[in-house]
């Protein structure tokens, strides 16, 4: 859901609409998560981390990731967190999952658990974070408190300067 808290309810604050440029950026964010998994799986076991074995780790979620982005259509709102965030990353999991067990890639238990919460958390924090970036530069607003330069109750005085 794209929305911010207001004094304990969400408020939805519509998506802007993606160009081109957009598009190509959050896929390419998207690609950059899959292969940071990758990379970071590879780095935990100690095992060499040459681009070749990166990618040959990264294949299946990459392929399954580009599907899930035509499944979902998510280039007309390629950063929005639910639908196109959440369903990106699931078929993501799911399908890069599929194609590993298909082609020979171990599947343990523990593998499944923790590939579904960094992907979870690559794919859908990073749009998370934009959503966040996004809201507090159209209302100055976080969670309900306002820039410090603005003047409210909860913004801190200014010090003055010496002299």
């Amino acid at each position: 859901m794209s929305g911010r808290a207001v004094a304990g309810s969400v408020e939805r604050v519509p998506c802007p609409p993606a160009t081109r440029a957009g598009v190509i950026l959050a896929a390419a964010a998207d690609a950059a998560c899959i292969l940071t998994f990758a990379a970071i799986g590879r780095a935990s076991h100690a095992e060499a981390e040459g681009a070749a074995q990166v990618l040959r780790i990264a294949w299946p979620f990459l392929a399954a990731g580009a599907v899930a982005w035509v499944v979902v259509r998510a280039r007309t709102a390629p950063r929005r967190i639910w639908r196109e965030g959440v369903v990106v990353w699931a078929l993501t999991w799911a399908g890069g999952m599929a194609l590993r067990g298909v082609t020979g890639g171990g599947l343990a238990p523990a593998f499944l658990l923790v590939g579904a919460v960094a992907l979870g958390a690559l794919l859908v924090g990073w749009r998370a974070v934009a959503a966040l970036v996004s809201a507090t530069r159209s209302t100055g607003r976080v969670r309900g408190l306002t820039r410090p330069e603005a003047s409210t109750p909860l913004a801190a005085p200014r010090p003055e300067p010496p002299g």
